[in-house]
Order: C-alpha cells, then sequence, then structure tokens
C-alpha cells in the first residue's frame, strides 16, 4: 500500500468518519477518541485515534501522553556515572555460550502465532498472559525475583521481572532496565487483519527473555537491581511505558540506565546491500554517554560490529524512560534504513528473521546487564 503526503494533509483533530471493519473477537476500536499526541519535542496537537493509525501509516513517530501530559511533574534528577568501559570479561564471556537460538525461535514460533498482538485485542492480551506465564517459569529458579503485570486500561498488561540487588535499600539505589515491546499491529485496520510481528517487537522480547533465562539459571545475583520490562501498547504510541516510567517516577525509583531491543532480527537488506551484518546504534534522542559505554559491549561481547545510525523522536520505548529523566539508548537491527520493511502488516513473518543476529543482540543485551548489574553508577 502506497501513502503520500496527502496522508499528513488530511490529518485533523476534526477528523473523524471512516468506515471499520472489526474482527469480533477483538475490543471495539473507537475511531473517534480524541487523544493528545506529541510528534516532536514541544509539538503537541489532539487528533482522532484514526488520525494516530493514519500518522504510523505516513511513517510519523509520536507519542500518546494523553494518560501522562503531566508527567514532567515528577521528572527526576540525579546523578549517574556510567561506565567508559567494560571490566568483567571474565565473568561475562562464558555466559554468552548459554544463549540459546533453539529457545529462541520456539519462543518466538508461539509468540507470533497469536493472530495479533494488538493492545486493545483479546489475543494482544492472550499472548500477554502467555509472555506472563513463560517469565514466571524462568525465574522460579529463584525466589527472590519478582515477576509481576503492570496493568493498564486496555486489555493488555506490560510485564516487569524484578532481579533484587543485593545493596538495595540506600537511598543511592540505581536499577538497570532492558526493555522491550510485546504488542503488534496491522496497519490497514489493526482490529481485523493479522499481525504476527515476528520482528515488530517479538524479536526484541524473545532476545531479552533469552537474556534473562541465561543469566537466572546460572545465578546472577547484581549489586544493582536488574529489570526486564515488557511493554503493551508501543504502537498505540509508547503507552505502556509512559505509564511504567511516570509511575517510577511518582515513585522517586532512580533508573541509572535503560536499553530498549525493538526489532532485532531481520538483516536482508543490509546484507543485499553489500553492507557488513551490524548491530544499529540509534544516536538521536538518546543518553550520549550510555550510548558510547553500549559501543563498548557491542566491541567487547557481540561477534559482529556496529554501525551509527537515527530513527528520530519517540521511536521506541526508550523515549519514554529519557521523558521522565531516566538515561535510556535503543539498538534496532540494523542501519534504521535498511530495517525490516514488512513490520506492521501480515508479512512480519518469523522466516524473514535471523537467529543467528538475534543471538548477537542477546549478547550485548547480557554484556549490558552484568556490566551495569555490578558497576557504581552514583
Amino acid at each position: 500500500m502506497r501513502f503520500t503526503c496527502a496522508v499528513i494533509v488530511a490529518l485533523s483533530a476534526t477528523a473523524v468518519s471512516a468506515a471499520v471493519l472489526f474482527d469480533k473477537s477483538q475490543v471495539p476500536f473507537a475511531t473517534n477518541e480524541l487523544r493528545l499526541v506529541q510528534t516532536d519535542v514541544g509539538t503537541v496537537q489532539w487528533i482522532t485515534e484514526t488520525d494516530k493509525i493514519q500518522l504510523k501509516r505516513a511513517g510519523k513517530k509520536f507519542m500518546d501522553i494523553t494518560d501522562t501530559a503531566g508527567e514532567g511533574d515528577y521528572k527526576l534528577e540525579f546523578n549517574v556515572t556510567i561506565p567508559t568501559n567494560t571490566s568483567l570479561s571474565d565473568q561475562v564471556t562464558p555466559l554468552l555460550a548459554n544463549i540459546s537460538i533453539a529457545n529462541m525461535k520456539a519462543n518466538l514460533e508461539k509468540f507470533s502465532s497469536f493472530y495479533t498482538r494488538y493492545y486493545k485485542s483479546t489475543t494482544g492480551a492472550e499472548s500477554s498472559d502467555w509472555l506472563f506465564e513463560t517469565v514466571k517459569t524462568v525465574a522460579a529458579v529463584n525466589p527472590s525475583i519478582k515477576v509481576f503485570q503492570f496493568h493498564h486500561s486496555w486489555p493488555q498488561s506490560s510485564l516487569i521481572a524484578r532481579i533484587p540487588g543485593i545493596k538495595t535499600g540506600s537511598a543511592e539505589d540505581r536499577t538497570v532496565v532492558v526493555g522491550a515491546h510485546q504488542d503488534s499491529i496491522n496497519l490497514i485496520f489493526p482490529n481485523f487483519f493479522g499481525a504476527p510481528g515476528a520482528d515488530d517487537d517479538g524479536s526484541g522480547t524473545v532476545t531479552i527473555l533469552e537474556t534473562f533465562r541465561a543469566l537466572v539459571e546460572n545465578g546472577f545475583k547484581p549489586n544493582n537491581t536488574v529489570e526486564f520490562h515488557w511493554y503493551s501498547a508501543e504502537e498505540g504510541g509508547l503507552l505502556g511505558s509512559q505509564a511504567v516510567f511516570s509511575e517510577y517516577a511518582k515513585r522517586q525509583i532512580k533508573v541509572g540506565a535503560m536499553l530498549q531491543q525493538d526489532m532485532t532480527g531481520y538483516v536482508k537488506k543490509t546484507v543485499d546491500a553489500g553492507q557488513p551484518e551490524s548491530l544499529g546504534v540509534i544516536t538521536d534522542f538518546v543518553h550520549p554517554e550510555l550510548t558510547e559505554f553500549i559501543k563498548r559491549v557491542i566491541d567487547s561481547y557481540a561477534s559482529i560490529p556496529y554501525v551509527e545510525t537515527e530513527c528520530g523522536y519517540a521511536c521506541s520505548d526508550h523515549a519514554s524512560a529519557q521523558k521522565v529523566g531516566y538515561p535510556s539508548a535503543f539498538v534496532i537491527e540494523s542501519e534504521f534504513k535498511n530495517s525490516n520493511p514488512f513490520i506492521h502488516s501480515t508479512r512480519d513473518t518469523l522466516d524473514r528473521l535471523s537467529f543467528d543476529h538475534m543471538a548477537e543482540h542477546a549478547k550485548l543485551t547480557l554484556g549490558f546487564v552484568y556490566e551495569l548489574g555490578f558497576a557504581d553508577l552514583n
């Protein structure tokens, strides 16, 4: 389907009319509901849910701030010291061999088999429940790990797995967060057409799940609290991650570092362009020192290099962390122009992905978590 600049021109706060077909198994899609959307720093407008879909079709990124418009009142300011290099290779390197491509493939086969993981749908809620039970099963080997659902006003919950730090309890605690979003969307009609979302962001979901498993099953007990997050409703304008990080800011939880993994498995455009397979390190709208540290982690623990790239304002859930004052960064599967062209459709399927490439993202994630889990971030 081709979209032109006329799509943007058609957007307005009063544009409401659209005939939408519904899958009766899904939650109704309120096309006329007005939402407050931010499309750039300081640029906000009231538009309808239908207009939000039009924005996404046109490739325009945004945050839906309707429910968190006052979160700036809770923005935290605190000191964070990010390491300049890695220092725990003797401990990290042996763990990398525990990353299982077979596990990631099995989990992604199941996760992408749900008809859609659209956050307002019943199957979106069912996929979230499956993920919740899967994460709990992994965590069961360590009773101190807490896995819980972060509920929203829509059916699909966000998920959090918390590995408590040995030094937890000080006012100077710093929490390390790794995130991915679990929802998917079909931009033709979200409530009617399927959205397997194998790459966006099923790949990131199972990448951090496999990192979590590799750490937990090998007795990982960090000094700093480490959390794995699976956000709902990223495709709706970063709704789930905004809710989570706004709540954290209100509770004065100091997140010292946050890494987002959104799309970790597609390499064909890179290879076809004759370019080396690499990890795409986002350099715009991110924390610069944390991003530089991530490059060092890739150098130390990944088998492929990184390439610097940009993705624009509010391009994934790291933006929600940054918005309330948390240092955040984002690594994607390639240079942004070579990322998966099949997302947001029925063609975002598992057969288009490289699990070897996803394993490189898992290595990065494991190194990131382990290094910062023991770093003095104060």
